[in-house]
């Protein structure tokens, strides 16, 4: 079984980051959904794009206590424009850089590849994607290898465009933390097409 971080900041996208909860805790593996916030230490509660208020299992200092050093498998950023930008601590963004450096999946959907990968080093020299038009907000250098693309793969950085790929994000991280068996069994019981 793999652990799986997923970051949630007030105004992030609901279909993007439960999609991700979802198919991956169907796929048996332990996530972790992580509250990022500024107003409160402490605080698991978060608020979507839509006025959605969902509960996290934790907060992100109590998270960094306990992963910090232990690293998980994969952490992973949803989208939503407002949400993503609430992503962009320095202590997230620093995390996300460690994780990198040690191999692990790290995958942003939506606005998050520009706004929160796109001002670390997790994109130098990767091709990416993001919602188109949201390129722009990533590092100058990396804006060249931009791509235009419904999900990215390239190494152990997936990204993704939108709200519409949400399933498609999903199953391709199923698919590299358990098994492309187990991707197609989701997607089968899921009927997805």
């Amino acid at each position: 079984m793999k652990t799986i971080a997923v970051f949630f900041a007030n105004g992030f996208e609901m279909i993007e980051a439960l999609t991700t909860v979802d198919l991956l805790r169907r796929a048996k593996q332990n996530v972790i959904t992580v509250c990022v916030s500024s107003d409160s230490r402490g605080s698991t509660t978060v608020t979507s794009s839509h006025n959605v208020t969902i509960n996290a299992d934790i907060d992100f200092e109590s998270y960094i206590k306990k992963y910090g050093k232990n690293l998980p498998d994969c952490v992973v950023c949803p989208g939503g424009t407002v949400g993503s930008h609430n992503l962009q601590t320095k202590k997230l963004l620093d995390h996300l850089e460690d994780c990198n450096k040690a191999n692990k999946i790290v995958a942003a959907i939506c606005a998050s590849p520009a706004v929160v990968l796109g001002n670390t080093n997790i994109l130098k020299n990767k091709k990416w994607t993001c919602y188109p038009g949201m390129q722009d907000e990533a590092f100058s250098e990396y804006q060249k290898n931009y791509a235009d693309e419904r999900t990215v793969i390239q190494e152990n950085v997936i990204t993704a465009s939108g709200e519409g790929v949400s399933e498609e994000f999903s199953l391709t991280l199923v698919e590299m933390l358990v098994n492309k068996d187990e991707a197609d069994r989701i997607k089968r019981t899921t009927l997805q097409r």
